[in-house]
């Protein structure tokens, strides 16, 4: 017996829409739960074509977590949260879970009065892209079928490498969208030179923010110290012990000027869901905070008492395709970031007025980044911030919204799309 159907809106019961509508399918903690919902939402915001809605169709994750009752969602976007029913147990019932999905999403569509051939457009991301997928959706739909890319994982971020099931499901994923993919979205210019080389039509969007969500910041002043954030969760992505290596490299005095609020990891479970395994914060409890898992607000209002956001990663593959969301974010709400430059970041950050630019990713340079961050004034600092609210413009939905739908929809065409797409002004976006 499966629970209830949880539904924010099943639009008017067996009466077809007459509005152009865009369906995204997730399977995510839709739509506040993490960073991918956050992608998703925000996408969904952006590829609603004119007059028209989004329906996102959304499997909610079989992690503990329950749906919201009444999700707070955009002018727009409708959902249907698909119903939960268990499908066999073990690894064999998760299979055969997720190749029925497609099917499910058609079944919910019925349901709702949508017909799937009127659809303007379908995109989904990634993690539920596979053969079953693309063969349903290929029969069921008239419109392109856009896959939304956001990294391409190495075998070395896995222990067990190609023995792990969610690297190799991860890889194969990869290698079906560059081949059957009506369109590819791509976070960055890497993944989008990979897919233009195979002759997917390509866009690069890269995270979002709705600039609105964000407060003013209102940090402490400089003369009582430094105070850092490190916000999502590591795992063997970011690299926090060089952070504090960092921390520890400084002159005694100017170590206890530092603090650092780390929020999305516990101190009990930094050793597993980060590289702090071995190096343990314990000589640095004053100057290290950890806040375990917390709500969305809750990283927000930390955002708004951070002088920088930090962020460090090494030059490898994951760090040239992927795009780390919490830059945008952090730019939004006015805090400035320490990092060093991977992927498109380049692009965004100019060291010394959105943030400070390490000259590489080892622990000398995060201690010349903070050394640096020490010598700030409060003048300077609000000049850097005031920099970063600016640039934050780029990545704010409201830019893409022209390009992103008419890319879904298929009002545009041809490969490298993405080279030439560009969003709108920042000007353009803040009288919106």
């Amino acid at each position: 017996m499966g629970e209830p159907t949880t539904t924010t809106d099943l639009i008017s019961p067996a009466r077809p829409t007459t509005t152009p509508q865009v369906l995204a399918v997730a399977a995510y903690r839709f739509p506040h739960g993490d960073a991918m919902s956050n992608r998703l939402l925000q996408l969904a915001r952006s590829a609603t074509p004119p007059g028209g809605t989004t329906l996102v169709v959304n499997d909610w994750p079989e992690d503990g977590s329950r749906p919201p009752e009444s999700p707070d969602l955009p002018p727009g976007v409708r959902l249907i949260t698909l119903p939960r029913r268990r499908i066999g147990g073990g690894m064999a019932g998760r299979w055969l879970h997720r190749c029925t999905r497609p099917l499910r999403v058609l079944a919910a569509l019925r349901r709702a009065g949508v017909r799937p051939g009127a659809l303007a457009g379908v995109h989904l991301p990634l993690s539920v892209w596979n053969l079953a997928t693309w063969a349903v959706l290929r029969t069921a739909v008239r419109c392109p079928v856009t896959v939304d890319v956001l990294e391409r994982h190495d075998r070395a971020q896995f222990p067990r490498g190609w023995l792990t099931p969610y690297f190799v499901r991860h890889r194969w994923a990869f290698f079906l969208a560059g081949r059957l993919a009506d369109r590819v979205i791509a976070i960055s210019e890497t993944l989008e030179r990979h897919f233009v080389g195979r002759g997917r039509p390509t866009l690069v969007v890269p995270p979002q923010v709705d600039c609105a969500d964000f407060a003013d910041p209102a940090p402490p002043s400089l003369d009582g110290g430094l105070r850092l954030l490190y916000a999502g969760s590591a795992g063997a992505k970011d690299q926090l012990a060089v952070v504090l290596e960092g921390i520890r490299g400084l002159a005694p005095e100017d170590r206890s000027r530092v603090r650092l609020v780390i929020a999305g990891i516990s101190r009990e479970r930094a050793g597993s869901l980060s590289d702090l395994g071995a190096t343990s914060p314990d000589d640095l409890d004053d100057q290290v905070t950890f806040l375990g898992r917390v709500p969305r607000d809750r990283v927000l209002a930390e955002l708004r008492l951070a002088h920088f956001s930090v962020l460090v990663r090494p030059p490898a593959g994951y760090a040239r395709a992927g795009f780390p969301s919490k830059v945008p974010e952090s730019l939004a709400a006015g805090c400035p970031v320490l990092l060093n430059h991977t992927s498109d970041l380049g692009r965004y950050i100019v060291d010394g007025r959105e943030g400070i630019v390490l000259d590489g990713c080892g622990a000398d340079d995060v201690r010349r980044g903070l050394e640096r961050a020490l010598l700030l004034d409060d003048q300077g600092w609000w000049s850097m911030s005031r920099e970063a609210r600016e640039r934050a413009y780029c990545f704010d939905y409201r830019a893409w919204t022209a390009v992103v739908s008419d890319f879904v929809t298929g009002a545009t065409r041809g490969p490298g799309v993405g080279s030439s797409a560009r969003p709108a002004s920042s000007a353009e976006v803040s009288r919106r």
